[in-house]
């Protein structure tokens, strides 16, 4: 559970980061108000449905693990009354599976959110430019 509000709590602010960022660096070019607030809808837009879909295949894939491990789970208690000396080494595979693949879902997102970081500061970076070099030529 808490591990799902960290998650939570991060994809919070790295939206809230992106939507700033891009609405810095679109605030900071020379543009007309109306062109400036669509360009910033839709960057926002951009940026949420990005999030969203991140949110929900990080949902989906942990159900599915879920999912997988209360299968398991039912397995060796099934097992259990006839196997007891196999359900140790059963439920250890079990929770070690589990670790792994979240693990990985994990470091999958992060690296998703990594790059689209990456790409925020691009923009952002682009947007300071050009208005420095309108300033200049002003």
């Amino acid at each position: 559970m808490l591990q799902n509000n960290s998650i939570k709590g991060f994809l919070g602010g790295f939206l809230a980061g992106g939507t700033i960022g891009a609405i810095a660096a679109l605030l900071t070019t020379p543009k007309s108000g109306k062109q400036l607030r669509g360009e910033i809808k839709q960057k926002s837009g951009e940026y949420f449905e990005e999030a969203d879909k991140y949110y929900t295949d990080t949902k989906m894939k942990a159900g599915e693990i879920i999912n997988e491990v209360k299968r398991k789970y039912t397995t060796v208690m099934t097992d259990a009354e006839s196997k007891p000396g196999e359900i140790l080494n059963d439920a250890e595979q079990v929770y070690h599976d589990a670790e792994v693949k979240t693990k990985d879902v994990l470091q999958s997102g992060k690296q998703i959110i990594e790059e689209e970081a990456k790409k925020l500061k691009s923009s952002v970076e682009a947007g300071i430019d050009t208005r420095k070099k309108e300033a200049k030529n002003y």
